[in-house]
């Protein structure tokens, strides 16, 4: 089974992406809703979170997201040690979860493939790219967030011209090219090239 990652910057429109992928019938690994569930249940992931920021990042059991979101996103010593924890728990529960897949190839979906050096891990890389101002105004609407709060987030992720250097096929979702067809033509071609 192949491993094809799939990357874009918040707001870039990588779910749509993926549920064109799903609809075709290839398995896609969400990792960051993953990792929103490894944090609440993995238990060595919990205990380095509260030992780092507190047993009151938790309540009930239940980590609370926006607050550590808003320490993350404005401390970039915290926002490594989260990423140091979580990358590993989150990439020995994708290969587990690839055991259970019986398809071609399966995705993994992830932000920050690139500025995490996971690219490796993948026999190609898909790149999902949308110009700045559309993806502003898309989180802004899906998580009803002030474009400063999204714009603080971005600055956390590669610009774009440096991930599509290195991405082995781009889909440009800017709401201007048909997703669907790009989509297919990398689903022949990764079925072609590894001969599927």
């Amino acid at each position: 089974m192949l491993k094809v990652g799939i990357t874009g910057g918040i707001g870039s429109g990588k779910t749509t992406v993926c549920g064109v992928f799903k609809i075709l019938g290839i398995p896609v690994y969400e990792a960051d809703i993953q990792a929103r569930l490894l944090m609440n249940t993995d238990p060595e992931l919990k205990a380095s979170l509260q030992n780092y920021f507190g047993s009151g990042i938790y309540h009930d059991g239940t980590l609370l997201r926006h607050q550590l979101a808003e320490i993350i996103f404005s401390d970039r010593a915290a926002l490594e040690k989260v990423n140091n924890w979580v990358h590993p728990a989150v990439a020995r529960d994708f290969e587990g979860w690839c055991i259970r897949q019986a398809s071609p190839y399966v995705l993994h979906e992830a932000a920050i493939i690139f500025e995490s050096n996971m690219a490796h891990r993948f026999e190609k890389v898909i790149l999902v790219t949308a110009p700045d101002d559309v993806r502003i105004e898309r989180v802004c609407a899906r998580d009803h967030l002030p474009p400063e709060a999204v714009r603080k987030r971005m600055e956390n992720q590669w610009p774009e011209e440096k991930k599509i250097a290195l991405a082995d096929y781009i889909i440009d979702n800017d709401n201007h090219h048909l997703i669907t067809h790009q989509v297919m033509a990398i689903h022949r071609q990764l079925l072609m090239i590894f001969n599927i």
